[in-house]
């Protein structure tokens, strides 16, 4: 089976069925979905009646069960993001969540009130920028990866050898996944962050890619999901790649960045930071050991890069990191601790490189992966760089940025883009696209986990601290002290709901929705907002709540 799935679809709906047709050139495959039986079948052209109510769509999400049945979610919109090797790379950018039940007459009153919960719940997932896909080209793999399968991989569908971690929708599709033959309906769709750029320096042009694939593993919002899970799965992982394409030869460089991987907890309660919390009864290395043993069998060599503060609430969590690390004593895990907030306090973000130069000999180690015109792989990467806050949002993103600026330097130079001597920081129509590109990256990640755009972007975008920059900073994290207290746990029942960590039971006696408000709770949220606001004002805090 090719690794492709069906470009063109259209969708005709009858009362009893959905009809999926195949429009691409040569194609005569119609998925049918019986809305009474759910049963999922594979037929021909000719099968759709001339009654069926048609519309295109552009490929299916999956199935969701809710109180009122299933549901059927399809793409209606998309956005062209640009071309991978020829690949088309796209935005999905509106949904539809279809009924298989023609009335909601056999619900009560509470199941109607819950079924709308639930179903506003997808819709929010569903409204969380950030989901994209290609039917012709694998984006959950690193070109690494990708140059090192056999041919049995090569002919797998797109959704077989998907990697599972970053298939966004992989419950969804749970139906159609144990139905082969409908594999080519199936689309896996990734959430993060893609961007493509044309770039041209000393006349010569170039593609320049940035991905960043985000866990469905341990997904949530920022102090719902902390530290790892029981199989070592980290909050907030992701794994960004940045892409060089010159003359045909590929050049990649990958990072990744997760919650510090211990069992610890930052429960909102109304306070402007809530303290961290330690497990004190969870065997920490075990979870640790997991995580860390699937990390070097994926990546290879872990450079950890642990940027939270050495001093106050973070403390303790900097020096678990650092003990674990210790008591591991493996040879593959490296472990780099780098105080960011005092090292840069007063604006003096300049001093960054102390670090880049403490891991720059460690950096040149683990290379960049590059594969010349032909196909033949040059150099591997032998191990990334995991940088973790936090949040993993702001601060990491901005190493993250300085990282992969150097290893692009480095590749620029092989590839013979820039000329020897010649500084990539230097050459300013392309540091314009990169530093932007890396600030939509952050603001990107910030929103999806922390419901704001990210802090520190000034700094990522020109180079520079700017006071404009603080207050926005102060601003963003206003926003975020507020979702944290008041909305992030519909936020995070609803990728609860979506991923398939929660399924929905019709026949409960009692609703899960039903539980009952503090009204206290809800009454001194505006005198907590006050508050945070005369302090955001009269400090102008640098990165106020901003791991």
């Amino acid at each position: 089976m090719a690794a492709t799935t069906y470009e063109q679809l259209k969708l005709h709906i009858t009362p009893e069925k959905f009809y999926v047709e195949a429009c691409d050139d040569g194609a005569d495959d119609v998925l049918i979905i019986d809305r009474v039986s759910t049963e999922v079948t594979l037929s021909v052209k000719k099968d759709i009646p001339p009654s069926a109510v048609t519309r295109p769509i552009f490929g299916i999400l999956g199935t969701i069960h809710l109180v009122a049945g299933n549901y059927l979610i399809v793409i209606t919109k998309k956005t062209k993001i640009g071309e991978f090797f020829n690949h088309v790379i796209w935005k999905a950018t509106d949904f539809d969540v279809l009924s298989y039940k023609k009335t909601m007459l056999h619900l009560t009153d509470i199941q109607l009130q819950d079924n709308k919960t639930f179903l506003a719940m997808i819709n929010h997932v569903l409204s969380v920028d950030g989901f994209y896909f290609s039917t012709t080209y694998d984006l959950t793999h690193t070109l690494q990866r990708l140059s090192n399968t056999s041919p049995e991989f090569q002919e797998m569908s797109l959704l077989e050898r998907a990697d599972q971690r970053f298939v966004w929708n992989g419950h969804l599709l749970r139906e159609l996944s144990a139905q082969p033959e409908v594999h080519r309906f199936a689309l896996p769709v990734l959430h993060g962050f893609i961007t493509m750029h044309s770039c041209s320096i000393n006349g010569k042009y170039f593609d320049w890619i940035l991905i960043s694939r985000r866990s469905c593993f341990r997904a949530g919002v920022r102090y719902y999901v902390r530290g790892i899970d029981s199989e070592g799965h980290a909050a907030n992982f992701v794994e960004t790649e940045q892409i060089v394409h010159y003359n045909g030869s590929k050049a990649s460089f990958v990072q990744t960045r997760g919650s510090i991987p211990v069992f610890w907890s930052q429960r909102p309660n109304l306070k402007y930071k809530p303290l961290p919390q330690i497990n004190k009864v969870a065997n920490h290395m075990d979870g640790f050991q997991r995580h860390f043993d699937s990390q070097v069998i994926i990546y290879g060599k872990q450079v950890i890069i642990n940027l939270v503060n050495q001093k106050g609430s973070e403390k303790p969590l900097e020096q678990a990191f650092a003990t674990m690390v210790s008591s591991l004593a493996s040879g593959m895990i490296r472990y780099v601790a780098f105080d960011f907030h005092k090292e840069c306090k007063n604006m003096r973000w300049d001093r960054l490189s102390i670090l880049l130069d403490q891991v720059a000999e460690t950096q040149d180690e683990l290379s960049y992966f590059l594969v010349d015109p032909v196909g033949k792989v040059v150099t591997n990467q032998e191990g990334v760089f995991r940088s973790n806050c936090m949040d993993c949002l702001d601060r990491t993103n901005v190493i993250q940025s300085l990282l992969a600026r150097r290893s692009l330097q480095a590749q620029l130079q092989r590839l013979g883009v820039l000329h020897v001597g010649q500084k990539l920081e230097e050459q300013d129509e392309f540091e314009k696209i990169y530093k932007n590109a890396w600030a939509d990256n952050a603001n990107a990640c910030a929103k999806q986990y922390a419901g704001t755009g990210a802090l520190k972007t000034d700094f990522t975008r020109t180079g520079k601290r700017t006071q404009l920059g603080l207050i926005m900073d102060g601003w963003n994290s206003l926003i975020r002290y507020y979702k944290n207290n008041f909305s992030d746990g519909f936020r995070q029942d609803s990728i609860d709901l979506f991923l398939g960590n929660y399924s929905v039971d019709e026949l409960e006696s009692h609703s899960p929705l039903s539980v009952p408000r503090d009204l206290k709770f809800l009454a001194v949220r505006n005198l907590y907002v006050f508050q945070v606001v005369k302090i955001l004002v009269s400090k102008g805090i640098d990165g106020a709540n901003s791991p």
